[in-house]
This record gives C-alpha cells, structure tokens and sequence, in this order.
C-alpha cells in the first residue's frame, strides 16, 4: 500500500490514542460510528500467553466510538504503514479497513482502522464483564500485566475527556481481583 500524493488518516481507539509510534502532522479527536472498544480479543502474546490468555482491545460491531485520527504525510505513509501492520498484527487477529470517521468541526475523512476479526481463534465475542475481568486479572505478557493495560486505558480515556463507564467498572473489578 504505497503512499500515493495523498496524505491519509489512522483511527486509534487504544494504546494507538497515548503511544501512536509514528510521525504525523496532525491529530484530532475522532467518533467510528458502527463499531465499539471492546476487550474482545484473547491475547497470547502481548498481554498473556497461550496457557494464560488475557484479553486486549478490538472493534465489536455496533455503537460508536471516541478516539483519536492522525494525519500521516504522504511521504512517510508506506513506513507508517509497516510499523501499524507489525505493531497491530502480530497474530493477524484484525483486519484493516478505510471507514469514515467524523473529525468534528473538520468534518468527515477516510481513516484506516484494525477491525476485530470475528472469524479469528483469538474473538472472544460479547463476554460479560465478570468473564473479562476473570481473564485480565493476573494475565501477563510480552508487554507486561493485562491490568496495566487496561488501568492505562482508563487513564488515558480520562485524559481525553472520554468516560467509558464499562472500562472504569471493569478495571474496579479486576483491581478487585487483583488485591
């Protein structure tokens, strides 16, 4: 996917809002209408391991939402996109698509997005927040413990001015768990 003369948009619903990784000209807050911020992938790697699943972040379908856009310059485009393609798929568990996202007073724009693979070993679906908070408490990966991600999650949701009542819940759980 070369870069064309075009610059293009990423949309980042998690870690990609507070550690994008990558150079960009411009970042804005951004509504996916159509898809939510689920923990609906097991994780085997980054935040857990294959005896020991834990749970990451994906797009379920349905509701909608808040997070950030980056505007790539066409230039740096193709090396962007390597980086999003090894950072986010290291178990193909997401697929990329170009969906619309709504930039505000910017209006509308084309961004790339990683969508949950619901077809993949790794979807967890629809779990209740009792069955994720049983997978993320004690879960630990290549990238550290399932809680710290989902405590900088929260974190950083706050940051942006986004209250995600179910991810503040959840977090109270496992920390509950956790103690």
């Amino acid at each position: 996917m070369d870069g064309g003369d075009e610059d293009r948009w990423v949309f980042g619903y998690g870690s990609l809002m507070w550690r994008p990784g990558f150079d960009f000209i411009e970042r804005r807050g951004a509504v996916l209408h159509g898809r939510r911020r689920a923990f609906c992938i097991y994780s085997v790697h980054h935040r857990g391991t294959y005896e020991r699943p834990g749970l990451v972040l994906g797009l379920a379908p349905g509701g909608s939402t808040r997070g950030a856009a980056y505007r790539v310059p066409a230039r740096a485009w193709p090396q962007v996109y390597e980086y999003l393609r090894e950072r986010e798929q290291p178990t193909e568990t997401y697929f990329e698509a170009w969906r619309d996202v709504d930039l505000g007073q910017a209006g509308r724009a084309p961004a790339l997005v990683f969508l949950s693979d619901r077809a993949h070993p790794q979807w967890a679906g629809d779990l209740t927040l009792d069955a994720q908070a049983d997978l993320i408490a004690g879960s630990t990966g290549l990238s550290g413990r399932n809680i710290d991600y989902l405590r900088d999650l929260v974190e950083h949701l706050r940051e942006e001015n986004i209250r995600d009542q179910a991810m503040e819940r959840l977090l109270a759980m496992v920390e509950a768990r956790e103690a």
